[in-house]
């Protein structure tokens, strides 16, 4: 099964909490879904360094402290997607800082239900709980 990494960076509070997400670039995915920022792990990196490295790559922000999130199975293809979940940096300023995505912005709750791959929405679900179990 082929394995990638990402990071579900948020900021605001708990009524007005925002996402980053991507959406990835090219023709044929005018109409695809957006993601969560991720990547396919090299031969030394760890899933998290991945996902660091990945939504550097894409979004021009570093992320900071990270927790993970688990994984999920897209239904229809063999990948397997492994999130990590951390605040923004109060200063990011998401950029298309890749080929490979053509929008990356923080979006409310309500709409990255709409925005976001269906199989990958179970990360907001896990953002939720997480987050609630910290305060």
């Amino acid at each position: 099964m082929k394995e990638s990494a990402g990071t579900l960076l948020y900021r605001g509070n708990p009524d007005h909490l925002e996402v980053l997400l991507v959406h990835p670039s090219g023709a044929y995915n005018r109409h695809a879904p957006w993601s969560i920022p991720k990547g396919l792990p090299g031969e030394e990196s760890s899933l998290e360094e991945t996902a660091r490295r990945e939504t550097l790559e894409e979004t021009g922000v570093s992320a900071g402290p990270l927790a993970p999130l688990g994984h999920m199975d897209y239904r229809k293809s063999r990948k397997r997607v492994h999130c990590f979940a951390g605040p923004a940096p109060a200063d990011a300023n998401p950029s298309c800082a890749s080929w490979e995505v053509d929008q990356a912005r923080f979006v409310a709750l309500k709409e990255a239900r709409e925005l976001l791959h269906p199989d990958q929405c179970v990360f907001l679900d896990r953002l939720i709980e997480h987050l609630k179990k910290a305060n």
